[in-house]
């Protein structure tokens, strides 16, 4: 069943980065797991669903009519005003209530909005979740994720902000150790700085850590960065 503190609004916040939350204004509201599932699949859609889709998706071992009726007993179970709040339901179809806010969906917009709050340090999506349609979207939120942060690294620094573009740099590299645009964001920061053992630090690390994993050199461009440093041709 689902519990509630408080119903008295009608915006809901969903946050799915860092596990599921539920939120009416200042409170949360504790969804069962089946409902949860319904409530996440709709906002990854990002659109309205034919029911047949959502219940074939999500119990997909049940025949048509079976798959159904559960979805249809899963959103009776919702106290009304909460339901009212996250969905929109008519004979055919389900959406997610266009009101509702969903914390994914301002990485997608701005990731510079998304940088300036804990958007990017709030963790996958949906830690836990096996369902194929979440993995789909987890991907493509890593992806995203890993733009925003080097593009925040690379406006700081553009703006003489080398601590917070070393610290959204490394956070990429941390997150994908042979992404080779999050190292360049890491080294183009020492090298904005003047640091030139950090940059050659950090160049070699990488160099090592790319020959060991994947038999590769890092590309001309990065090695072009780093050239001017070194007191050998820096593919060696």
């Amino acid at each position: 069943m689902i519990t509630q503190a408080h119903t008295g609004t009608t915006a809901a916040r969903l946050g799915l980065l860092g596990g599921f939350t539920c939120r009416l204004g200042d409170d949360e509201v504790r969804l069962a797991p089946t409902a949860e599932r319904v409530v996440a699949y709709l906002a990854l859609a990002r659109r309205r669903v034919r029911r047949h889709e959502l219940a074939g998706t999500l119990w997909p071992q049940d025949p048509d009519r079976q798959g159904l009726t559960r979805l249809r007993t899963v959103l009776w179970k919702v106290p009304s005003p909460v339901r009212a709040a996250l969905v929109c339901v008519d004979a055919g179809t389900v959406g997610l209530h266009p009101a509702a806010a969903v914390d994914l969906y301002a990485l997608d917009r701005d990731a510079d909005e998304a940088a300036e709050t804990d958007l990017l340090a709030r963790g996958e999506l949906l830690p836990g979740w096996s369902d194929d349609w979440v993995l789909v979207e987890r991907a493509r939120h890593r992806q995203l994720h890993l733009h925003a942060l080097e593009d925040r690294s690379a406006s700081c620094c553009r703006e003489g902000r080398y601590a917070d573009a070393l610290r959204f740099g490394l956070e990429a590299v941390a997150q994908e150790p042979l992404r080779e645009s999050a190292r360049r964001r890491v080294i183009e920061v020492h090298l904005a700085e003047g640091n030139a053992a950090e940059t050659l630090a950090e160049y070699e690390a990488f160099r090592r850590l790319l020959r060991t994993e994947l038999g590769l050199a890092p590309s001309p461009a990065l090695r072009d960065l780093v050239r001017p440093l070194l007191g050998r041709p820096a593919d060696q």
